[in-house]
């Protein structure tokens, strides 16, 4: 099973139709909301752009340079369910996915996927030749995927973490912090690519809860508060 099967189910399973991911950019004045259906549709059509476009397979390894982000949470879960490594370091990486601030950087990995993270999916300026656009391939992809065979449970998953460590730390947390399937997360922490803060907390803790997050770039500090009573969500991180 990959993380990403182990993951979303509980998501789905709740209630594929209500609010999974509900996205702020405080800067921008966006707000973009994704039931679990919807999302998941977004993650097949980023999975099948991986292998069909960029050719990623089980055990390769997928940088992904970007912030905390509905698209970000769309390609981890694309790279994963392809039985991808995620790391956050391109040199070597087989692919990485980097916004426009770390696209000098990502030019260490085999092949550079630029992402504009615009809400209207506008294509990303200034990639370089030989790379590919996010926004102007994913949507002709299919919103259905099927990964080509099992991951196994301590196959790499996040940097040196297995899919088990990363499935386990993720339920694990969501015990601890008291999320449930009627859980809906506020919160504007960085994901960093690791098996401790803001990423497991804040996205995968949630989601292995069957639970829903609400999730703040560039935050308005004094707004939160009204944020969470709007989305009836608690802020958590």
């Amino acid at each position: 099973m990959t993380v990403t099967d182990a993951l979303l189910a509980p998501a789905l399973a709740a209630d594929a139709r209500r609010p999974l991911i509900t996205f702020y950019d405080d800067a921008t004045g966006e707000r973009l909301e994704f039931s679990g259906e919807t999302l998941a549709n977004w993650i097949a059509k980023t999975a099948n752009f991986l292998r069909d476009e960029c050719d990623v397979e089980p055990g390769m390894r997928v940088a992904v340079l970007l912030p905390a982000h509905w698209q970000t949470a769309v390609v981890l879960l694309g790279a994963w369910w392809n039985g991808a490594v995620v790391t956050d370091d391109p040199a070597g990486a087989d692919v990485a996915l980097a916004d426009a601030a770390h696209l000098d950087a990502a030019g260490a990995a085999g092949l550079v996927v630029g992402l504009s993270l615009d809400a209207f999916g506008r294509p990303l300026d200034g990639l370089p030749g030989d790379a590919i656009d996010y926004a102007s391939e994913v949507r002709m992809h299919g919103d259905a995927f099927a990964p080509l065979g099992p991951v196994p449970g301590d196959a790499p998953a996040l940097g040196e973490a297995s899919v088990d460590d990363v499935v386990t730390t993720a339920r694990r947390r969501a015990a601890e912090l008291g999320y449930d399937a009627g859980s809906r997360a506020l919160s504007v922490a960085d994901w960093p690519l690791a098996l401790e803060g803001g990423l497991v907390d804040g996205l995968l803790a949630v989601l292995a809860a069957g639970g829903s997050l609400v999730q703040v770039r560039n935050p308005d500090l004094a707004s939160l508060d009204r944020k969470g009573e709007t989305e009836k969500a608690l802020r958590v991180l």
